[in-house]
């Protein structure tokens, strides 16, 4: 490794237990009894690399995907709020799921993007937020419909590819980054859980933030159609990456998912 003048630049802190100097940051955590700098795996800076969350809905990918980035202090992007936007500008816009040229000139025209200066960053689109606007029942209806739609896929592939180009250090989330969008990306996870309990989930949540009851049989009925609609794809399908480590969260807490999923980097890492 070569040595540098640590007078001359600022320790930087991404992660706890050992401080590195000198341009780099360390951000995967220091190796098992690490007693040296030497014995750390660090990435540089200006060092790009992608981990991409893949897995059907209700695994709990953004929650884990932003946490996770926070840990090893990579930029996150949710890809999945880039498909509720396109889903909320249709609904607004009154366009039919078979109007496609209409829709790719409303959704090029709104300029789809993210504020990188909230945390986590938030989905913009003519300007203004639709952070909440994607979460709200009538988008979530049809988010997967027009989720395959070949064409609008095409579209935000290519913004999601441009968007890593400005954001090299990413941790990536949808349905097929690890497969389609990032194929080269160094570090590919795919979540999963048992319908039940991603309803019994879907359910406490909409309990906890909403104060609304669901019948968690009709959630884990639209959480079975929608795995099944998202695998059948014609393309842009939901599927696990041959290089991907499997990670099945349904016994495992949130803060065990982001320990087991740090360590996957880590060991990645020293390859």
């Amino acid at each position: 490794m070569a040595q540098h003048d640590s007078s001359a630049r600022p320790t930087q802190r991404l992660s706890p237990g050992v401080d590195v100097s000198g341009g780099v940051v360390e951000v995967l955590g220091p190796s098992r009894g690490a007693k040296s700098l030497d014995e750390v795996r660090v990435f540089r800076l200006d060092q790009p690399i992608v981990i991409t969350i893949d897995g059907p809905a209700g695994t709990g990918k953004s929650t884990v995907a932003h946490r996770l980035a926070r840990r090893l202090g990579l930029d996150i992007l949710d890809t999945g709020s880039m498909y509720r936007t396109a889903a909320a500008i249709a609904i607004d816009s009154k366009i039919e799921l078979d109007q496609h040229k209409r829709l790719l000139e409303v959704v090029r025209a709104s300029h789809m993007t993210f504020n990188w200066k909230a945390q986590p960053p938030e989905i913009i689109a003519f300007g203004k937020s639709y952070a909440r606007r994607i979460r709200e029942p009538d988008v979530t209806a049809v988010v997967s419909q027009y989720a395959g739609v070949r064409e609008l896929r095409d579209l935000l592939v290519g913004m999601q590819r441009e968007i890593a180009k400005d954001h090299p250090r990413i941790v990536s989330e949808g349905r097929d980054q690890g497969s389609i969008v990032f194929p080269n990306a160094q570090v590919k996870i795919y979540l999963d859980a048992s319908a039940d309990v991603r309803a019994r989930r879907r359910s406490e949540q909409l309990k906890r933030e909403q104060n609304v009851d669901t019948d968690v049989n009709k959630l884990r009925a639209e959480i079975e159609a929608r795995d099944a609609n998202d695998k059948s794809r014609p393309f842009g399908a939901l599927v696990c990456p041959k290089d991907a480590a499997v990670v099945d969260t349904s016994d495992l807490d949130l803060d065990q998912v982001i320990d087991r999923l740090y360590e996957i980097v880590r060991e990645k890492a020293r390859v």
